[in-house]
């Protein structure tokens, strides 16, 4: 059952409707195990970046606020998926409020590999991950009534950005490939990059298109709920199922720092 505080108080139904109905905000998602959390500190900066810019005038919430507002949304628990969003307070602008949600956790296992479609369309302010999602919800939905599992977008330019809620990372035999462009980056993805180098694999960052996905062996989507979730198929372009790249990303994933999110007393 989900739980939803504001500020550090159990939410009301006028908070909720405000954070339904106004669609201006950012949000981080992330799964608690044995109450810590992989890159914790990376969640933190995120929500610090992304207020920067939606929120120039406000002071933002401190890292041991947030920390503290999340203690307690999660009351006894000490697994669960939990979702920080940062939203405007309409009676005390410029002031920000600090919205948690917890809710089950998720096994974080791999399901059947995805056959995704390709859409042209790239997020508005796409470096941040925030409240406006029609346009990437909309796309996700039109892929799945076409018999697709999800959705991969690209850029204007060609180039291929990221997927509905995940990054995309691929395998052409000998390094990891991430593409580049207007997109998200992702907190598993920087995990796992940070996971790779510590493992001496190589890793590059550079554009990547739909033609040049035949030359990578695998891909996978990887977002908070799964580190590498396998994908059969991007349009056109199948992927042979290399089993060993997936094994190589839970290897990186392995050597992820989890962090306590319960602040020290």
């Amino acid at each position: 059952m989900t739980h939803v505080e504001i500020n550090g108080e159990p939410a009301t139904v006028e908070d909720v409707h405000r954070a339904a109905v106004w669609n201006y905000g950012h949000f981080t998602s992330m799964q608690v195990r044995g109450a810590a959390v992989p890159g914790l500190s990376l969640h933190l900066r995120r929500l610090r970046e992304a207020s920067a810019v939606l929120f120039p005038e406000a002071v933002p919430a401190s890292d041991d606020q947030i920390r503290t507002f999340v203690d307690r949304a999660l009351r006894d628990r000490d697994d669960a998926s939990v979702q920080v969003t940062v939203l405007p307070n309409p009676t005390r602008w410029p002031h920000t409020d600090i919205m948690v949600s917890v809710d089950e956790p998720v096994d974080g296992a791999a399901g059947p590999p995805l056959r995704v479609r390709t859409v042209q369309y790239e997020r508005e302010l796409a470096q941040l991950k925030h409240l406006a999602t029609l346009g990437l919800t909309f796309h996700r939905r039109q892929a799945r009534q076409a018999g697709f599992d999800d959705v991969l977008f690209v850029g204007r330019d060609g180039d291929l950005l990221e997927g509905s809620v995940w990054n995309i990372a691929c395998w052409d035999g000998t390094q990891v490939v991430w593409t580049e462009g207007p997109r998200l980056a992702g907190i598993t993805m920087q995990l796992l990059r940070l996971g790779l180098r510590r493992l001496g694999v190589p890793e590059v960052t550079r554009k990547t298109t739909r033609e040049s996905l035949s030359e990578m062996t695998s891909a996978v989507a990887t977002n908070s709920r799964c580190a590498a979730q396998p994908i059969a198929a991007v349009d056109a372009t199948t992927f042979p199922g290399d089993q060993e790249f997936t094994r190589l990303l839970r290897r990186a994933w392995q050597e992820v720092e989890w962090e306590p999110v319960r602040p020290t007393r």
